[in-house]
């Protein structure tokens, strides 16, 4: 049955419209963006079967191109038109964290680190810069792994900290295996940082590990 068929507030469009954008599911967001469906598919079943196929949608905005085009009805257009929706709301989620407090906005933290590495096939290790009033001044990809590991180097954090001229920092990485369960080498890499930094009153205000759900906080497990 095609959506127009639908009961008028069962369809995505309208649903979104009457209930806002958080009562929708997966899917029907999703479904919205493709617009149409294909032959005996409409654009929710379509944007089911495609997030089936990658296991989230943070591993289908993490997708290359050959892969996303694989989906019968994809092409190379509509995975432009997702990498740019997926690089709007990073810049919106930045643009956020810039303007106010990242202490006070730790939900605003941890969906921007989702939106940046969640879903990556690559250990990848970033820093958020910031400023005296925890303003975010940049975030920047240091040092990028293999599936399991990264080597990070204190004294290049320690480098881009004071050509930042940055007051704090938050640690990030990402575990690919999909478990955010922080490894010892985690840890000690994390006291390395905070004793290489602290050297130029540099504060490590916490480090997240990002996996599949919700990234984890050192800060909020005492482990900083």
């Amino acid at each position: 049955m095609a959506i127009t068929d639908w009961p008028e507030g069962d369809r995505p469009r309208e649903k979104l419209v009457q209930r806002g954008a958080a009562a929708l599911s997966d899917a029907e967001l999703l479904a919205i963006f493709l617009r149409t469906g294909v032959t005996g598919k409409s654009a929710v079943d379509l944007a089911r079967d495609i997030i089936t196929r990658f296991g989230s949608l943070t591993a289908m905005f993490a997708a290359s191109e050959a892969d996303f085009c694989q989906i019968h009805g994809m092409g190379p257009a509509k995975y432009v038109q997702l990498q740019a929706v997926l690089e709007m709301s990073r810049r919106a989620l930045k643009e956020e964290l810039q303007r106010g407090n990242t202490l006070s906005s730790p939900k605003a933290v941890r969906e921007y680190l989702q939106l940046l590495l969640g879903g990556k096939a690559q250990e990848v290790f970033v820093v958020l810069f910031l400023d005296t009033q925890h303003r975010v001044i940049a975030s920047e990809e240091l040092f990028r792994g293999t599936l399991s590991q990264t080597s990070v180097y204190p004294r290049e954090v320690v480098k881009r900290a004071l050509a930042h001229n940055a007051a704090a920092v938050i640690l990030a990485h990402n575990h690919p295996s999909g478990v955010a369960e922080p490894s010892q080498a985690d840890k000690m890499l994390t006291e390395a940082l905070k004793q290489a930094l602290g050297l130029i009153d540099v504060r490590v205000l916490d480090h997240f590990v990002v996996a599949a759900g919700t990234p984890l906080s050192f800060a909020e497990n005492g482990l900083i």
